[in-house]
């Protein structure tokens, strides 16, 4: 899909966008939140269309049949094998280190329902690959999509993790309900 249609489809629902990634930076993990809804996916993708961010997700192997498997490689789909976490951290560094050019979506939610901690592969994946960490959102609250701060991995995640979950604290969620950081973040702090 073009920019230009992406952005007028956004904008006639009423969305904005805002940021994109930094000149230069052509690999990527970008953590997208809060993900408690299916329009996430459709305003994401829109989004990333719209500010001209060429992004790829990861998708079950299983999903890739035809026709659909077509549909999903041409709207960004990776397959991959989740059997378990090691193995799918495993082929998406391998993922990083075969391609020039490559730009990961992940949501570290991992499901639209809420979670009480946000799974740490996105981290791994970035640390491991040595590519930044990018901020994506999607805010109902002021409906507006985009990417706020690229962040290098530091190795320590503790740190990391609290400016990350810092930057979404004030994001509002489709299914606000659903939407949750984890919980030594969660503390208001006088």
């Amino acid at each position: 899909m073009g920019r230009k249609l992406a952005g007028f489809i956004l904008r006639l629902f009423g969305w904005n966008t805002n940021g994109a990634l930094p000149e230069g930076i052509n690999k990527a993990v970008v953590v997208s939140a809060p993900h408690t809804s299916t329009w996430d996916f459709i305003i994401g993708r829109l989004t990333f269309w719209a500010i001209h961010v060429n992004v790829r997700f990861l998708i079950k192997k299983e999903a890739f049949f035809f026709p659909v498997g077509l549909l999903l490689k041409k709207l960004g789909g990776l397959p991959v094998e989740r059997s378990n976490a090691s193995s799918m951290v495993d082929q998406v560094v391998k993922m990083f280190r075969n391609e020039e050019s490559l730009v990961v979506v992940i949501t570290p939610e991992g499901t639209r329902k809420r979670v009480d901690k946000w799974k740490k592969g996105f981290y791994i994946i970035a640390q491991r690959a040595q590519v930044p960490i990018a901020l994506s959102y999607i805010n109902y609250g002021n409906k507006t999509g985009g990417i706020g701060p690229v962040i290098t991995p530091s190795g320590n995640y503790e740190k990391d993790i609290e400016f990350i979950e810092d930057f979404y604290k004030n994001m509002v969620a489709c299914h606000p309900e659903r939407f949750n950081l984890s919980p030594q973040n969660n503390v208001v702090k006088n």
